[in-house]
């Protein structure tokens, strides 16, 4: 929910796009460690998480400089939008949307945060009507601060064993996520 000075009210991060009460911190389920061969296998990944995604979700994807973030991303929003174009890292507009493929359907977000120096730039970026209508991927997670919301899912990428290699941790600190991704045999 949103106030009038644009501003998210008191829980809000912490409901749905439907309204539904997300479920707090600590109702999280135990996380899930893949290993990803190279680019490809990143990128199939991201293709099966895109197809269980809803309005309303948010996918945090933390990691160093190179660790995959921005391919996953790419890859997701191939899956799910109209744009077979180039998918350019938002990396100085700060946000870029993508319409869905399907009519009706939820469009993507893709947020870069990195040069964020307040958590608060987010609102100005329109943060908040990704939360409430579209698909949120957020690079740099960590610099919303309060503001991200607890019903999410958390992927850390970190570099692996070869040059190609990634090791991803998937957590969702609350909500459904983790059972959408068993049920869809992801995890």
């Amino acid at each position: 929910m949103i106030g009038r000075a644009g501003r998210i009210k008191s829980g809000a991060a912490g409901r749905t796009a439907r309204g539904q009460a997300c479920p707090r911190p600590g109702a999280a389920a135990e996380p899930h460690i893949l290993h990803l061969a190279d680019e490809a296998a990143t990128a199939a990944l991201a293709r099966r998480i895109a197809a269980v995604c809803r309005a309303g979700d948010v996918l945090a994807l933390a990691g160093d400089f190179g660790a995959g973030k921005t391919t996953f991303a790419r890859a997701f929003i191939r899956a799910r939008c109209t744009t077979a174009d180039e998918v350019p890292s938002p990396t100085f507009t700060l946000v870029q949307i993508y319409p869905a493929a399907v009519e009706g359907a939820a469009a993507v977000y893709h947020f870069d945060l990195f040069r964020l120096e307040t958590a608060d730039e987010a609102i100005d970026l329109g943060i908040e009507d990704a939360f409430a209508e579209g698909i949120s991927l957020i690079e740099w997670p960590e610099r919303l601060g309060s503001l991200l919301p607890p019903c999410r899912l958390d992927l850390a990428f970190r570099f692996g064993s070869t040059e190609a290699a990634r090791t991803l941790t998937l957590s969702a600190p609350g909500g459904d996520f983790l059972a959408r991704l068993k049920e869809a045999g992801i995890v």
